[in-house]
């Protein structure tokens, strides 16, 4: 379980297929912190540690989880948002995020605004999922690349975000540009919500 506010963005060091799936290692200041078998969100999905060595670290993306979300994409040099599981006596300083990605998104417009940026993504819209709560609402939250946002104009297809500069700086969203891929995760409640009242009827 995390909360969607992301630790660190920290480079991909390599990259290794092994069959269907990607061994990703990364450098970051909390790997000493780290232990094997230990969960850590990428970009918001939820990964184990398989292997430590100093600084660095190796987590395994299975095929399915490379087909849902943008890790397949990545390169070394990327970086990716990093959030290691939530505390139970801790704040929820974001919203409940389970880090399973339900699909990826495609940025088609950043638009810088006085200092802060709205960024405008968009995704192919299935009525079925929608009915079952994978969908935006106004003012609900989202899950972008493993960081808790909160929508604005939310559409069938599409939403926007608002990212204050201290979230542009120490997340890669300032990485971002129209055409970016990026992984989104719907809010879990109303997941719950549109599966309670499906039931109800």
């Amino acid at each position: 379980m995390f909360s969607g506010i992301v630790e660190e963005a920290a480079p991909v060091v390599a990259l290794q297929s092994e069959q269907g799936n990607l061994h990703l290692t990364l450098e970051c200041t909390f790997t000493h912190e780290l232990k094997i078998d230990q969960s850590i969100a990428h970009n918001g999905v939820c990964l184990t540690v398989v292997h430590i060595d100093g600084s660095r670290y190796t987590v395994t993306a299975i095929k399915e989880t490379l087909e849902r979300s943008n890790l397949g994409g990545l390169k070394v040099g990327d970086k990716v948002n990093l959030e290691r599981s939530m505390l139970m006596n801790g704040r929820l300083d974001g919203h409940i995020v389970q880090g399973h990605v339900d699909q990826t998104a495609r940025c088609t417009n950043v638009e810088e605004t006085n200092g802060s940026w709205y960024y405008t993504f968009e995704y192919p819209f299935d009525k079925a999922a929608a009915a079952e709560g994978y969908m935006t609402v106004e003012k609900g939250s989202v899950t972008v690349n493993g960081v808790s946002l909160t929508v604005c104009n939310s559409q069938d297809n599409s939403f926007q975000v608002a990212i204050i500069p201290y979230t542009h700086e120490h997340t890669n969203f300032c990485q971002i540009v129209p055409g970016s891929i990026v992984n989104i995760e719907f809010d879990i409640i109303g997941k719950y919500l549109s599966r309670m009242m499906k039931y109800s009827k």
